[in-house]
Formats: C-alpha cells, sequence, structure tokens
C-alpha cells in the first residue's frame, strides 16, 4: 500500500475536485467560472501532490518550454474568459506536456479486465496503439 503524506492527500483532492470541475465546465457548455476554478484546483493540486519544486521544475524544463507555454496560456485564456480557445490550448499543451506518461498509461489500462478488452476493439485499437507509442518531445 502507498503511504501518503498529509500534504499529498489534500493535493490528491484538489487535483480530483479540478478535474471534476473541468468536466463539469465543459459539460455545462464551456463555463468560464466552472473552468477556472477547476484550472486552479488541478495546478494547485499537482503542486501539493508532487511537490512545488519538483512542479516548476516540470513545468519549465527546456525541451518542455512550448508545451508549458500552451497550456499555461490556455489557462490564463480561460481565466481572462475566452474557454473554448483556452481548452484548446490547454488540451494540446497537456498532451505535449504528458505524451510520455502516455504509453505507461496505455499499458497499464490493457492488463485491466474490462477496459483492456475495450481497448481491443477494432476501432480503438489503432488509436490506442498511436497515443500509446513512445516518442520523445522534440
Amino acid at each position: 500500500m502507498i503511504s501518503l503524506t498529509d500534504s499529498q492527500k489534500i493535493g490528491m483532492g484538489l487535483t480530483g475536485f479540478g478535474v471534476f470541475f473541468l468536466f463539469f465546465g465543459m459539460i455545462l457548455f464551456f463555463d468560464k467560472a466552472l473552468l477556472a476554478i477547476g484550472n486552479i484546483l488541478f495546478v494547485a493540486g499537482l503542486s501539493f501532490v508532487i511537490g512545488l519544486e519538483r512542479t516548476f521544475r516540470f513545468f519549465f524544463q527546456k525541451h518542455k518550454m512550448k508545451a508549458t507555454g500552451f497550456f499555461l496560456g490556455g489557462v490564463f485564456v480561460v481565466l481572462v474568459g475566452w474557454p473554448m480557445v483556452g481548452m484548446v490550448l490547454e488540451v494540446y499543451g497537456f498532451f505535449l506536456l504528458f505524451r510520455g506518461f502516455f504509453p505507461v498509461a496505455v499499458g497499464f489500462i490493457r492488463r485491466v479486465p474490462i477496459l483492456g478488452s475495450l481497448l481491443n476493439l477494432p476501432g480503438i485499437s489503432g488509436f490506442v496503439d498511436k497515443v500509446g507509442e513512445s516518442n520523445n518531445m522534440v
């Protein structure tokens, strides 16, 4: 069993609420208030889970500056009041930032009994294989 510190538990809660508010904000036709709250909670939760220094090092690596610019720029655009444009920028930046994590996540999900069989369906399998490919950020 994984032991978490109190700040990591708080971070997991903040991140979970952030994802919930982001999802709920998109469901409600890109409600800018919910998206703004979700963005703030997600970034704050990430900082609590892995620590401020590691969060800063993760986002501001030299080869991830483009991805960080899109992600944080999208957060800023949502906060300014253009939720559709901001979310497009954020999603693009998110995929660039976490590209190295996708092969690990796809490999894990393929071993889960029901989800693994869903990922092997004909239409989904090709897309998942493409997403799960390991490629470096260039």
